[in-house]
């Protein structure tokens, strides 16, 4: 997990003034990782115009388009949690995890995830925790 959720991939305690504002936090942050090319950023903007990212439980996850994975680097995920909330196309998203993939390296991680929103008191945990550690734990499904 460590390799592909970097300590420094997770960044808690953010405000953002919407869905797209988000995204663009999301992007940056896999541009300052290294691990996708700058127009990468934009193509998980273009992504989530044509379809929101939302998976339910008060979580999204931000991704490019299927041509934007020439502009990976390496595989990487990024945790961004808001705990003030986002207006997600009339959902509330209070945590995103950003994803650059060519492949399907994050796939162990998505099936994590899907186990984690079926288990509200992991979820809220991942949506509330003030300590990087939990989140690691948590999508490394250690928690």
């Amino acid at each position: 997990m460590g390799e592909l959720l970097p300590r420094a991939g997770i960044k808690l305690g953010l405000a953002s003034t919407d869905r797209a504002d988000a995204v663009a936090q999301a992007g940056a942050l896999l541009v300052e990782l290294g691990a996708v090319q700058p127009a990468y950023a934009d193509a998980m903007q273009e992504r989530e115009a044509m379809v929101s990212s939302y998976v339910g439980e008060q979580f999204a996850i931000p991704h490019g388009t299927n041509d934007a994975r020439a502009l990976v680097n390496r595989p990487c995920l990024a945790f961004l949690q808001f705990p003030d909330g986002i207006d997600w196309e009339g959902q509330d998203v209070r945590a995103c995890i950003a994803i650059a993939a060519a492949a399907d390296e994050h796939v162990q991680v998505l099936s994590t995830l899907a186990t984690i929103l079926l288990d509200p008191a992991r979820a809220e945990a991942l949506r509330t925790t003030d300590d990087p550690e939990v989140v690691l734990a948590l999508l490394a499904g250690d928690g």
